[in-house]
C-alpha cells in the first residue's frame, strides 16, 4: 500500500487500440471521485483523447504532460480542473508523440514519469486518493513510463475472439517491467470491456479469461453501450452523460470493486 499522503498510482494499459482504455480511464475516474476519492488522471497518450473526454479544449491544455516528461513544468502546474468534482486532469496534445525520440538519451528516461510524480508527492500530502495513468495504445517509452512509477495495471480487455492472445503479450510486458525496472508493481485487474450478454463469443471470452487469470478478472463487466460512446463528443464522462444508462452503473459498480481490492490489500 502507498505510504501516508501518497495517492495509489494505477496505470490502464492495454496494447491494443480499440478495447475501452481511455473510456475506462475517464469513467472509472469519474465514478471514483463521485464516491469520494479524490482522482487525477494523467494523460500519457498523444491522440489526448482522455482530455477531450473530460471535456478540456485543445486550446485551454497550456501545459501537458509533454512539458513534465520534458522537464519544462512540474506536475503540480499542469494540472487542470475538470468540470467533475475532485477530478483533474493532466493533459496531452500530439506533441506527446515526439517525447519518446527526445528523450531516448536521458540516463534516467524510464523513470521520468516517476521522479515527477515523487516530487509532487514530496512537497507535502497530495489531495488526491488515486492517479490513473492513461496510456498510448502501444508498448513504448510512454508505458514503460508510466509501469515504472505505477502501484498496479489496471487491463481493459474487450470480449473477442484474440482477447486471450493480447493479453498474454501484455502480461510478458508487465513482467519484464516488473523484473528491470518496478519489482513492486502487481496488476490491480482485469475488467472485460463490450460486453453483449446476447452473443455468445462475449460468455466464451469470459469463460477463458476468468479460467487463465482467476481472481484477477473483476467481477464487474462493462457491457456495449451505445450511450459511453456518445459520451465523449460532448466532452463528458458517460457518468455525467447519462448516469442511468448500463455502462455507467456498471463503472459505479467497478469502483467499488476497485477500492475493496485495494481495502483488502492494505490490510493484508
Amino acid at each position: 500500500m502507498s505510504e501516508p499522503g501518497r495517492p495509489r498510482i494505477l496505470v490502464v494499459a492495454n496494447q491494443k487500440g480499440g478495447v475501452g482504455k481511455t473510456t475506462t480511464a475517464i469513467n472509472l475516474g469519474t465514478a471514483l471521485a463521485a464516491v469520494g476519492e479524490s482522482t487525477l488522471v494523467i494523460d500519457l497518450d498523444p491522440q489526448g483523447n482522455a482530455s477531450t473526454g473530460l471535456g478540456i479544449p485543445r486550446s485551454e491544455r497550456k501545459l501537458t504532460t509533454y512539458d513534465v516528461l520534458m522537464g519544462e513544468a512540474k506536475i503540480a502546474d499542469a494540472i487542470t480542473a475538470t468540470r467533475i468534482p475532485r477530478l483533474a486532469i493532466v493533459p496531452s496534445t500530439v506533441d506527446l508523440s515526439g517525447a519518446e525520440l527526445e528523450l531516448i538519451d536521458q540516463p534516467r528516461r524510464n523513470f521520468i514519469l516517476k521522479d515527477a510524480l515523487e516530487e509532487y508527492s514530496a512537497h507535502g500530502s497530495s489531495p488526491y486518493s488515486y492517479v490513473l495513468i492513461d496510456c498510448p495504445p502501444s508498448l513504448t517509452l510512454l508505458t514503460v513510463n508510466a509501469m515504472a512509477a505505477a502501484d498496479a495495471v489496471i487491463v481493459p480487455l474487450q470480449c473477442e475472439f484474440f482477447a486471450l492472445e493480447g493479453l498474454s503479450q501484455l502480461l510478458k510486458t508487465i513482467e519484464l517491467v516488473k523484473v528491470n525496472l518496478n519489482p513492486d508493481l502487481d496488476i490491480q485487474g482485469i475488467v472485460l470491456t463490450m460486453f453483449d450478454k446476447r452473443n455468445k463469443l462475449s460468455e466464451q471470452v469470459e469463460a477463458d479469461v476468468r479460467d487463465t487469470m482467476g481472481d484477477k478478472v473483476y467481477r464487474t463487466t462493462i457491457p456495449r453501450n451505445v450511450r459511453i460512446s456518445e459520451a465523449p463528443s460532448h466532452g463528458l464522462p458517460a457518468l455525467v452523460y447519462d448516469l442511468r444508462c448500463p455502462g455507467s452503473q456498471a463503472y459505479i459498480k467497478l469502483a467499488g470493486e476497485l477500492i475493496a481490492r485495494e481495502r483488502v490489500q492494505a490490510a493484508a
